[in-house]
């Protein structure tokens, strides 16, 4: 190969990321190697490799070469590590590869290992501390960060943020979808190197409306009014959405016979007979127990009449009863509590 052909190729070699990498990979190994690789990873993961595949042009022996190179040397010191630590995997590359490439080959190794360890301390970080310091930070930034915690450290992060901040959080959050390597890396940067974590370990599906009702479903009511109340006023469409993943129709089964009561006032029996279609057996009883018999008897002669239904005229039903008790909450007649508290009368 002439000097000129060997620049272009190891030029190549620098511009792939590891999407490129990975697509190289299972197009150089076949069709039943690649399958068996995807069958590993989330759907999502899955579709970027194949949408890799798809793109990737002609790719030059000298490439492919490198690649296979890279993933077996990283492949061998994995192993190393894994079995005997940094001496013991030294000793096996050194053996394979000389001294100056085992050398090289562990920094990147171990480079990768610090990250997974660093993201592991920041979800271990006090919340505190955390809020503290992100106070300062762009929403878009905390948002990113929060998404990548467990939704308890959130909350608690959250309750060190002024409201106002927290709501446009939350929003952020709940508008967020799948995170790239490469924002992650931004946000990393904007940290400065002193930092003691790091994200970029791969793309992150954190976030979304459901990780948002998640968190809020941990906080104090009043809090959460006050967040949802700043979330509502950019966009009242998600914030409806959030809270009714908060309350599901399922959770009827934590209120008392007396919110029940209140709550079965409001409910017309054929709606309700709709949405008990597809009710469990435990909530289908505990309802009927805050009923008179007369009312019972009544529901479940609805519920035989209608015979078979639609399962989304059931879930629209539940949505409404759902509904329901928000309105019952936001008018003060009830008092939905955060965390595993119930649904009182206020």
């Amino acid at each position: 190969m002439s000097p000129s052909a060997l620049v272009r190729s190891a030029s190549e070699y620098e511009r792939l990321g590891g999407r490129q990498k990975a697509a190289i990979l299972c197009m150089a190994m076949g069709a039943d190697f690649a399958a068996r690789i995807t069958q590993r990873l989330t759907p999502e993961e899955a579709e970027t490799i194949s949408f890799e595949i798809a793109r990737m042009e002609h790719v030059s022996g000298e490439t492919v070469e490198s690649v296979m190179s890279e993933w077996l040397e990283t492949a061998l010191a994995a192993d190393a590590l894994a079995g005997g630590g940094v001496d013991y995997a030294r000793e096996i590359l050194e053996k394979a590869f000389g001294s100056q490439k085992a050398t090289s080959i562990l920094r990147r190794i171990q480079s990768q290992l610090a990250d997974t360890a660093n993201l592991t301390r920041l979800r271990q970080a006090d919340p505190k501390q955390l809020g503290t310091m992100l106070r300062t930070e762009h929403p878009q930034t905390v948002a990113l960060i929060l998404a990548h915690l467990e939704p308890t450290h959130t909350a608690s992060v959250l309750t060190e943020l002024d409201m106002a901040t927290g709501s446009e959080v939350l929003f952020r959050m709940a508008k967020m979808e799948k995170v790239t390597p490469d924002m992650l890396q931004i946000i990393e940067r904007s940290f400065g190197s002193d930092t003691d974590f790091s994200l970029s370990s791969g793309g992150s599906s954190a976030g979304g409306p459901a990780a948002v009702a998640a968190v809020l479903n941990l906080v104090h009511a009043s809090v959460e009014k006050e967040l949802m109340e700043g979330v509502e006023a950019r966009d009242a469409q998600l914030s409806e959405q959030i809270k009714n993943l908060m309350f599901v129709f399922e959770d009827l089964v934590g209120l008392d016979d007396r919110a029940l009561q209140r709550l079965l006032r409001e409910v017309e029996s054929k709606s309700l007979a709709l949405a008990l279609k597809a009710a469990s057996a435990e909530l289908k009883e505990k309802i009927q127990k805050a009923m008179s018999q007369r009312a019972v008897t009544a529901l479940k002669e609805e519920m035989e009449m209608m015979g078979p239904v639609r399962m989304r005229d059931v879930e629209a039903a539940q949505s409404a009863i759902v509904a329901t008790v928000r309105k019952l909450e936001e008018s003060g007649e009830i008092v939905l509590t955060g965390g595993a508290d119930e649904l009182v009368i206020g």
